[in-house]
């Protein structure tokens, strides 16, 4: 039987992004039962104590470039360190993607472009037209996704993804759940590796 990993994440996380093509892999890999899981970073912080990017020590922002740039260069994953469309509303484009897998679409490509767009691809998340160009480049159906974002039950199924994430102590993205057992950050996925093997 398929391992069930859970997946939860933000588009405009650049953790995520960086982690992304591995992760997928690696559930290719392994043939675990990914459940991609999109949630809104703003409740995760606030439930957790975590400030928002722009209210942390400077200490500490500067170190985030630091490690981004190594990340950066050592996985040779392309990314702007100083994105011109972040931070960046992405309600609609998160909906679009939880629609997209309701209608049985793969939401692992169609996020991995999206997270493209914002950190190699200098586009706007937050922009309609911007985020039809995206779907029709995934061969989604664009007009009807960014129809289907504004269902109550898409919007229902983002809050419940980002409540299911507080309340099992996910206080970062990307995290990672198998059994219960929390991997924070794509620098853990050499971990998740191993508790899937």
């Amino acid at each position: 039987m398929s391992r069930q990993l859970t997946v939860y994440y933000a588009l405009q996380s650049p953790w995520t992004y960086l982690g992304w093509a591995r992760l997928r892999e690696l559930v290719a890999r392994t043939g675990a039962a990914a459940h991609y899981r999109p949630i809104q970073s703003g409740p995760m912080f606030e439930a957790s104590g975590t400030l928002p990017l722009a209210r942390r020590p400077q200490q500490r922002q500067a170190y985030r470039l630091m490690e981004l740039r190594r990340w950066r260069d050592h996985l040779g994953v392309p990314l702007n360190l100083h994105p011109r469309y972040f931070p960046v509303d992405e309600t609609v484009a998160a909906r679009m993607a939880i629609a997209h897998r309701q209608r049985g679409g793969e939401i692992a490509a169609l996020s991995h472009a999206m997270m493209s767009a914002v950190w190699a691809e200098e586009r706007d998340l937050a922009d309609r037209a911007t985020l039809l160009e995206i779907a029709r480049e995934q061969s989604a159906d664009g007009p009807a996704l960014l129809e289907a974002a504004q269902d109550p039950a898409v919007q229902s199924e983002y809050d419940a993804n980002t409540q299911a994430a507080i309340g099992q102590g996910v206080f970062g993205v990307p995290t990672f759940v198998i059994d219960d057992e929390l991997f924070w950050g794509q620098d853990r996925l050499d971990f998740v590796a191993r508790a899937l093997a």
